[in-house]
């Protein structure tokens, strides 16, 4: 089966500070890197590299396609990225010692996808495929709809978050997942409870906490592994990924969490984004440990 992701592409710029600036503060930075990410960037490294097929939909700008290139080095399907005239996005990090973040993002190119683009990809699509897409480019609604049709599996993960990006696809969706932080925000939002969405599965994750699953049968909570993190950028996204990832294989709801459980604590023990995300061996050692 084949893993369809509307996400969008960045260039992710790292800046390792003492602490995360306050208002009006200038700080001198210890160091920078660039290097590949994006929400949707990270879920495609993160399900091609637990062996997952994945397609890629999305754009770059013509200032820099390298970011293309380097998700074709990972393995991922890039013919249904387009090169638009202008910028590709760009995400600015803050890295404090702790490994908590902050991020500005700019979209450029991840903000003009056509909705001919989306429609052509998943005509590629087969039932049973899954269909993912997060709130870091355009055209959600029309994947959503487009891909419930064809009979995929629907996933949105619901970040940046807003109310009104998950009311504008919630009945298409067969997957949920979001941080605490969201899901309390959505039920404000929506003023219902997590178990009366039209969801089949809803997943929150709880960070260094783990994670909790609402399924047919009720709710049912994971522990994280305790590891020492440098760098919480992208753990949610690899998350997402493997989970994914072991859906599309086949793989029971709690093995597919497990999965992405181990391979969440071992990306928050690395520096960056795509580009340290943990393959499958990894991920299949660290479980015979």
């Amino acid at each position: 089966m084949t893993i369809y992701n509307l996400g969008s592409i960045n260039v992710d710029l790292f800046y390792q500070v003492p602490h995360l600036p306050k208002p009006g503060e200038t700080l001198s930075a210890r160091g920078v890197t660039e290097g590949l990410g994006g929400k949707g960037a990270n879920m495609s490294v993160a399900a091609a590299r637990a062996a997952a097929r994945v397609c890629h939909i999305g754009a770059v700008g013509s200032d820099r396609v390298w970011p293309r290139d380097r998700l074709l080095e990972y393995g991922v399907d890039t013919r249904h990225i387009a090169t638009l005239d202008g910028q590709t996005g760009t995400a600015v990090i803050a890295v404090d010692p702790e490994g908590e973040n902050l991020i500005l993002l700019n979209a450029g190119a991840n903000a003009r996808i056509s909705d001919h683009a989306i429609s052509a990809a998943l005509s590629e699509a087969q039932t049973g495929d899954i269909c993912v897409f997060q709130n870091e480019t355009n055209g959600q609604r029309h994947a959503a709809e487009t891909a419930k049709k064809m009979g995929l599996r629907v996933c949105y993960a619901a970040a940046p978050f807003e109310v009104s990006a998950v009311r504008d696809v919630l009945e298409y969706l067969d997957l949920l997942i979001l941080n605490e932080i969201e899901a309390e925000q959505l039920q404000t939002g929506l003023g219902t409870s997590l178990d009366d969405l039209p969801v089949a599965d809803v997943l929150v994750t709880l960070g260094a906490k783990g994670c909790r699953w609402l399924g047919a049968a009720g709710e049912k909570t994971f522990d994280a592994l305790a590891v020492e993190a440098v760098d919480t950028t992208g753990a949610g996204d690899t998350f997402t990924g493997f989970w994914l990832a072991g859906l599309d294989r086949g793989m029971p709801m709690e093995q597919a969490i497990g999965q992405a459980s181990i391979a969440a604590a071992l990306m928050v023990t690395r520096h960056g984004t795509a580009d340290v995300i943990p393959d499958l061996l990894e991920v299949q050692e660290f479980m015979q440990r």
